[in-house]
C-alpha cells in the first residue's frame, strides 16, 4: 500500500527502452504509465495526415486547435487516442517517429502538451518517461532516472521492433534516423534532452531485458523505500 502518490521521471534517448521499462515498473510497483513520446507521435501523425511537414511550426501550430489527445488504459495498457481515433499502433510507424522528433522542437506543442502531461501527474501516481520528464515536466518528481545505450545498440533494439510489427525498414536508416534525432533532441531550444542533475544514470548497453529491469527495480525500492 502506497503511503503517498509518488511520481517516478524516467528519460532518455530514442530506443533506450524507456517505455518497456516503464511498462514493467508500472505494473511491479502498481502505478500509471505515461509514454509521453506517444503524444508527441500523436501531433506527428496528424500534421502527416494533414501534408503539413513537422518542421513548419507555423503550420503545426496551427493544427493544434484541432486537436484532442486521450491516454486511456484497457486491459492495463495505454492507448493513445486522437480526436477518438485509437492510434496507439499507428504513432509507431517508423515515419512518425522520425517526425515527432521535429515537432517535439516547437515550443507551442511542448506547452500545449504540458499542462495535460502534469495534471495527469498530480491526480496519479505515475511513471513518466520522455526526454524532459526529470528537467521540466516534473522537477519534483521523487526519483529521476536517466537511460541510455550506444546508439548501435539502440537502432539495432527498435529495428527488431519495427520488424516485428510488419514494417520494412533496413539497419542502417534506422541507425542514421535514431542518430539525427539525438543530435535534434539534445541541441533544440526548448528542454533539450539531458539528465536532470540529480538523476540516476543507467547505460543499459549489453543488458539483458531482465538485468536492466532488476537494476531498475533495485533503484526504485533503495531510493524510495519510505513511500512504496
Amino acid at each position: 500500500m502506497q503511503k503517498k502518490k509518488i511520481k517516478i521521471a524516467l528519460d532518455g534517448p530514442s530506443g533506450a527502452g524507456k517505455s518497456t521499462m516503464a511498462k514493467s515498473i508500472a505494473k511491479e510497483f502498481g502505478l500509471i504509465y505515461v509514454d509521453t513520446g506517444a503524444m508527441y507521435r500523436a501531433i506527428a501523425l496528424y500534421a502527416l495526415r494533414q501534408n503539413v511537414a513537422p518542421n513548419d511550426t507555423g503550420a503545426v501550430t496551427a493544427l493544434l486547435s484541432s486537436i484532442e489527445i486521450e491516454l486511456k488504459y484497457e486491459n492495463d495498457m495505454q492507448h493513445i487516442f486522437l480526436n477518438g481515433e485509437d492510434v496507439s499502433d499507428a504513432v509507431r510507424e517508423h515515419e512518425v517517429s522520425a517526425a515527432a522528433s521535429a515537432v517535439s522542437a516547437i515550443p507551442e506543442v511542448r506547452r500545449f502538451l504540458f499542462d495535460l502531461q502534469r495534471a495527469i501527474a498530480e491526480r496519479n501516481s505515475v511513471i513518466m518517461d520522455g526526454r524532459d520528464i526529470g528537467t521540466v515536466i516534473l522537477p519534483d518528481a521523487d526519483l529521476k532516472l536517466f537511460l541510455t545505450a550506444t546508439p548501435e545498440e539502440r537502432a539495432k533494439r527498435r529495428y527488431n521492433e519495427l520488424l516485428e510489427r510488419g514494417q520494412k525498414v533496413d539497419f542502417e536508416t534506422v541507425l542514421g534516423d535514431m542518430q539525427k534525432r539525438d543530435k535534434n533532441d539534445e541541441l533544440r531550444d526548448q528542454a533539450p534532452l539531458k539528465p536532470a542533475p540529480d538523476a540516476v544514470l543507467l547505460n543499459t548497453t549489453g543488458n539483458s531485458f531482465s538485468d536492466t529491469l532488476s537494476l531498475i527495480k533495485k533503484v526504485i525500492k533503495d531510493r524510495l523505500k519510505n513511500v512504496l
